[in-house]
């Protein structure tokens, strides 16, 4: 599978090439160099990195070997049916050489190479399929495709019908998600929004629009020199997500003026019925808000904020809004100076209970306040999203929540454990979130320079779902977690390989909270779209009154009105 350094070629040799060609579309270079490599990208590097000449690598990509037998439907079928056209002795001897060559390098091919009657279906580092020899037969018996130009060309004709398909022709830019949808009707001839990137081919673990889509955020990691890039290139074992979205809205600016309680961001106009229905986010008091249209509309106004890294995007009633004063620049000057010499805040270190040696935590004993820490435990420490992705998988799996046999997880006596199984989630993951936390006067201490050790009771207290919403909302940030507005871009996460969590606090203090874990997508499992594609239910997997390793759960269950707050996060 093509790596960033494969990527980092590709632009070098090819994106002064590339560039010109994509005056006028919504297209990219990494779309490019993404959809190079999901075409061909077991053959160009493999080349490359035998430092074959880049004349050479264009002409031995070729592929797709599979006739009628292996489920091909269109021209040619077969042998036969390739040399009952015009020319198409010809294309047959350049078809079947072309294998021989390309195999002679790769790995993988000899097998097929050696029967005389096989022969390739795509050409060209972009793969124009060889049912095109129908149409324009002289760009496969004149080898065109060994030309950049000629077959980015090609590339280029079907991008430009897929563009034109989904309505994306006149846009000036595309997203990540819109760019991998414009991939997949390059692949199928189609998108349909419901299924996400769950389209295309399906090579037995992931799909061809999802395998896209890693390519993309791969290819933003990788960038010339004079062009920096937009997304940071992660060590193994974490994924590669995007930044924040900034606010986009530019009206004028408001504070939340709410005295008893927060305010309730929501998504339509209205007090839906029961009231935490339709909210998107509950808003603290003296936040700000910008404007989007700046029309009231039935009492509400319609704002965009951000609120620890989610841009979210709402009404909020103008009843509990103020018109925020202005900052005159060099105020903000001033004060971004004084910040910015400030101290770092304090921020205590992790806390977790030691192992016991000789008696390891375990999945099938009752709970307790320690991490898992059973033999061969799987993690996550893969290079690639795909990776990420089955490891990630595998977690789920080898945690088997919904196993009777493990009663670690199961709810006895009242008690359920959704707090314990998020947090095993994420640890075997290699990503903290607290079993057990510093008490306040452990912190008060460890603010004033104490070392203090983890003492169950005594520095150290468990965590419950409420105590992990507060604990995400104060230190979470430290820790590498931040909000994220949309449950679209929380399944999306997951998908990538990041943690994802929903979590929401109980309105009753000493009632139970929720919290869940947002998992990847699979072949037999996953989210509920709408028909724009948002996602309304990511795939979700929890301990509870009622445990599951994967599904979807009650619709909208973190707006329950037991419950006074929710959030989504997400960590890489």
């Amino acid at each position: 599978m093509p790596d960033r350094s494969d990527i980092l070629w590709f632009k070098t040799e090819f994106q002064p090439r590339i560039l010109p060609l994509l005056a006028g579309t919504p297209l990219t270079v990494d779309m490019i160099a993404a959809i190079a490599c999901q075409e061909t990208g077991h053959i160009w590097p493999v080349l490359r990195r035998k430092g074959m000449a880049t004349d050479r690598i264009l002409a031995l990509c070729v592929g797709d070997t599979l006739d009628a037998d292996k489920g091909r439907r269109a021209f040619p079928k077969t042998k036969a049916e390739l040399l009952s056209r015009p020319g198409g002795d010809r294309m047959f001897a350049i078809a079947h050489q072309g294998l021989v060559d390309m195999a002679a390098q790769v790995p993988g091919y000899s097998a097929v190479a050696a029967r005389p009657d096989k022969f390739c279906h795509g050409y060209g580092m972009f793969q124009c399929d060889l049912q095109f020899f129908l149409t324009d037969p002289d760009y496969f018996l004149e080898r065109r495709y060994a030309q950049f130009e000629q077959t980015l060309g090609k590339c280029l004709e079907e991008l430009g019908r897929a563009l034109r398909k989904l309505g994306f022709e006149r846009r000036e830019s595309l997203d990540d998600h819109e760019l991998a949808a414009v991939g997949i009707a390059y692949n199928t001839g189609g998108y349909k929004p419901a299924k996400g990137l769950r389209q295309g081919h399906f090579n037995g673990t992931s799909f061809y629009g999802e395998l896209l889509f890693d390519f993309i955020r791969l290819a933003r990691t990788a960038a010339l020199p004079e062009d920096p890039a937009p997304l940071v290139d992660p060590p193994p074992g974490v994924a590669i997500l995007p930044p924040p979205t900034p606010v986009a809205a530019d009206g004028a600016e408001f504070l939340v003026s709410t005295v008893d309680s927060m305010l309730r961001l929501r998504s339509a106009p209205a007090i839906s019925t029961p009231p935490q229905a339709n909210v998107v986010a509950n808003l603290p008091g003296g936040h700000r808000v910008r404007a989007v249209t700046g029309k009231p509309v039935k009492g509400f106004l319609e704002v965009e904020t951000e609120l620890l890294g989610a841009l979210l995007h709402g009404f909020a009633s103008l009843k509990f809004l103020a018109p925020a004063p202005a900052v005159p620049r060099r105020v903000a000057l001033a004060r971004g100076a004084r910040a910015a010499a400030a101290a770092a805040p304090f921020v205590p270190p992790p806390a977790a209970l030691a192992s016991r040696p000789g008696n390891p935590t375990r999945r099938r004993d009752p709970a307790n306040a320690r991490s898992l820490d059973e033999p061969k435990q799987p993690g996550r420490s893969g290079q690639s999203a795909e990776a990420l992705r089955a490891e990630l998988g595998a977690i789920v799996d080898w945690l088997a929540v919904d196993n009777p046999a493990f009663a670690r997880y199961q709810p006895r006596a009242g008690l359920t454990f959704c707090n314990i199984y998020s947090h095993d989630y994420c640890h075997l993951a290699g990503v903290y979130l607290p079993r057990v936390w510093w008490t306040s006067p452990s912190l008060v201490a460890m603010s004033h320079g104490a070392s203090l050790s983890p003492l169950i009771g005594d520095t150290v207290v468990e965590m419950r779902a409420n105590d992990l919403f507060r604990w995400l909302r104060d230190y979470g940030q430290a820790f590498g977690w931040r909000q994220t507005g949309t449950l679209t871009k929380l399944q999306q996460a997951a998908n990538q390989g990041g943690i994802g969590l929903i979590v929401a606090r109980r309105r009753e203090d000493g009632r139970s909270g929720h919290i869940v874990a947002v998992v990847p997508e699979t072949e037999t499992a996953a989210a509920r779209r709408d028909a724009a594609g948002e996602v309304p239910a990511p795939l979700q997997s929890q301990a509870g009154a009622r445990n599951f390793a994967r599904g979807t759960g009650k619709a909208n269950w973190w707006n329950g009105e037991e419950f006074a707050e929710s959030a989504f996060w997400i960590h890489a």
